[in-house]
């Protein structure tokens, strides 16, 4: 099928592709920088047991609730809802979650750049001396202040994900994850196998794997609950979108298993990465957003063959990202492809172009001006209302809204049937149950405690 002719559809060419393209879109700074530093400021082990519980619990049967409206339909955004509901209001469901699309991957360009910046830097060798904490902290305030730096990495960053996104679906998204994603777990689990090598590598994985139930509190919950649906990209149409390309249902609740899986197993063996080294040096663990860019080079100087893994872990981050703006610069493409009936490339060009105009004040959100910096009295000032605004709340509401939606709206009897799911079957059962009552209600209590306390993640 030619999926740049105007009102044509790509589709998914195997089993393997789809589900190493879902995990890549769940794959990505979610898990390599953000998983980490949440871990390491909500208890360690604590957090790491409470997240494994909500994404097995929570985030399966929302992605199938995802996976279900978008083989029903074939079709992406809004339309899939108009299709399934015809005349209602629910179709800004879909327009909501390709608004969180566009909104995240501007905002998430410019984290990605500065990974790529990072990654520019290793290869000069930046990271093969001794730096104190204040110098690595100058070195990123830095970095991220210069305007023409920040900007220029972000548009790398969109570039990067528009000669794939080209592509179309087969021959662009699904072949670059056949690429990436092996390259991407050689690199991790490569660079995991020399932190278990370092002294005190036990201390971090003690870290990381026995909880101390006395660091749980409420917000070390709805921290954890937050990132098992930031992670698994939920809540803003990225796999109604790729589910709607496959050709067949069969193994829909497999193929959903295996991607939460490998997203799991990635945070996990990220936190392996990090933590051990980190111990093995005698630095903080709590090094917040911060972790991966001023804790980390750090450390560097004092490892084994330092410079390399200097390389191999902006590396990693670098492919993480992309493997995620893919997906969310998919979402707004099918959505306008679906929709309008436009080509692929016109579609492709001018959602990327938006994109990087919304990236420009989220770039010069740290340092680069004054007003964008400060906007609102927000810290990061525009990155950071961005962040508040569709990285918190509207990708929980359009999680909330996509339950709803499935369980009381559409129905779960036609959801099951397009997931292949028998009726009266155990995991019918337990979908009914999870995605009308469980994920409604814990997702609420997410946005409450979001909207009461002022606490984002």
């Amino acid at each position: 099928m030619n999926d740049t002719v105007a009102g044509a559809r790509g589709v998914f060419g195997s089993r393997i592709g789809f589900i190493l393209t879902a995990a890549g879109s769940a794959i990505g700074l979610g898990n390599i920088w953000r998983f980490p530093y949440m871990a390491g400021e909500s208890g360690g082990a604590a957090f790491v047991l409470l997240y494994l519980c909500f994404v097995l619990a929570l985030g399966f049967p929302v992605m199938l609730a995802e996976f279900a409206i978008g083989q029903a339909t074939r079709q992406s955004g809004s339309r899939a809802f108009t299709t399934l509901v015809p005349g209602t209001r629910w179709r800004w469901i879909g327009t909501l979650g390709v608004l969180t699309g566009l909104a995240i991957l501007a905002f998430y360009s410019v984290v990605a750049g500065w990974s790529l910046g990072y990654l520019v830097k290793a290869f000069q060798g930046d990271f093969s001396r001794e730096l104190t904490a204040e110098a690595s902290a100058a070195i990123f305030t830095d970095f991220i202040a210069s305007p023409s730096q920040s900007a220029a990495m972000a548009a790398a960053v969109i570039a990067a994900t528009v000669a794939i996104v080209l592509k179309g679906v087969s021959k662009g998204i699904e072949r670059a994850s056949l690429i990436l994603m092996p390259i991407f777990f050689l690199l991790l689990i490569g660079l995991s196998v020399h932190s278990l090598q370092l002294p005190g590598a036990a201390d971090g994985l003690a870290f990381l794997f026995a909880p101390d139930l006395s660091k749980v509190s409420l917000r070390v919950v709805m921290s954890a609950l937050g990132q098992a649906f930031f992670s698994l990209s939920l809540g803003m149409g990225v796999m109604i979108t790729y589910s709607s390309y496959l050709t067949q249902k069969k193994g829909l609740p497999g193929m959903a298993l295996s991607s939460i899986a490998a997203d799991t197993s990635v945070a996990l063996l990220a936190g392996v990465t990090l933590f051990p080294a980190i111990f093995s040096v005698g630095a903080s663990p709590q090094g917040g957003p911060g972790l991966a860019f001023i804790t980390f080079p750090t450390i560097f100087a004092d490892l084994p063959a330092g410079t390399g893994v200097a390389i191999a872990f902006y590396a990693l981050l670098f492919i993480a990202s992309i493997t995620s703006t893919v997906s969310l610069l998919e979402v707004v493409v099918a959505h306008s492809v679906d929709r309008y009936g436009w080509r692929r490339p016109r579609t492709v060009i001018g959602a990327s172009l938006i994109a990087l105009l919304v990236a420009l004040p989220c770039a010069l959100s740290f340092g680069g001006s004054q007003a964008l910096s400060s906007l609102f009295g927000v810290q990061d000032g525009f990155f950071g209302i961005l962040n508040i605004a569709f990285g918190n709340f509207a990708l929980v509401i359009g999680a909330l809204c996509i339950c709803l939606f499935v369980g009381w709206r559409w129905g779960i009897r036609p959801a099951l049937n397009a997931l292949g799911v028998a009726e009266g079957s155990w995991l019918a059962r337990l979908l009914s149950l999870e995605i009308r009552f469980v994920c409604p209600i814990c997702i609420s209590a997410v946005l409450a405690f979001i909207a009461l306390t002022g606490s984002f993640f």
